[in-house]
């Protein structure tokens, strides 16, 4: 089994930062891809940033894209998000996910495990 830590996340006001962490543990040797989702209150779960190990371009959301970042491989299981010029569409709460098969936004089922979430909150 595989376990997601996340953690950073809280509040802050729109143009603001933040920056959320993940990194698995466990057997985490068959893992190829770890992404982030998020999901608003009354809306559908959404694909954010996913990135492969092992090389390859990342896959960003259209509207975070230029002020999101995922992190490359720095020789573990952890994948980082760095969010900048945040906006209140932003707002929702933020899910790891990993895969041992597939990458990108296609299909979020796909992904074998998922964190407990984190949730963050931009104020206008």
């Amino acid at each position: 089994q595989v376990q997601l830590m996340e953690s950073g996340g809280g509040s802050v006001e729109a143009g603001g930062s933040l920056r959320l962490s993940c990194i698995a543990s466990g057997n985490t040797a068959d893992i190829t891809c770890m992404a982030w989702f998020r999901q608003a209150p009354g809306k559908n779960r959404e694909g954010v940033a996913a990135r492969w190990f092992g090389g390859g371009a990342p896959y960003y959301l259209y509207s975070v894209m230029g002020r999101f970042t995922i992190s490359e491989d720095n020789g573990d299981y952890s994948r980082d998000l760095q969010m900048n010029n945040l906006k209140p569409e932003d707002t929702g709460t933020y899910y790891c996910a990993a895969s041992r098969t597939i990458c990108g936004f296609g299909t979020p089922s796909a992904y074998d495990y998922w964190g407990q979430g984190i949730r963050v909150t931009v104020s206008s």
